[in-house]
């Protein structure tokens, strides 16, 4: 007996890790996607507890930061000790986390 591994969407179809990796690679890697859809995609798989990989793009990046602050909820040293492990690079690509920008604040 094989066992395979399936995710269940929200509209109740099933697909396989192939199968739903493929539709959110297609989903990201369209040329016209706009900022409205990136966020939609980002925080649809932020409720599936993923994250994309190679976003090219600085919101994104923060965006991605405040879901990881956001997921954490009560567990308040996740975020710090997350935060501290990518302060190499966030450096690096010069990208500042959300409270740098003030934005935890609005």
């Amino acid at each position: 007996m094989a066992i395979q591994s399936v995710h269940c969407y929200s509209h109740g179809s099933h697909g396989t890790d192939e199968e739903f990796d493929a539709v959110w690679v297609t989903y990201f890697n369209k040329p016209d996607i706009d900022a409205w859809e990136l966020c939609k995609g980002v925080n649809t798989l932020v409720g599936y507890d993923l994250v994309p990989k190679q976003l090219n793009d600085v919101a994104s990046a923060v965006h991605i930061l405040e879901a990881v602050k956001d997921k954490a909820g009560p567990h308040r040293e996740i975020y710090p000790y997350f935060t501290q492990e990518l302060r190499p690079t966030l450096n690096e690509l010069g990208i500042f986390t959300p409270e740098k920008l003030s934005l935890d604040n609005v």
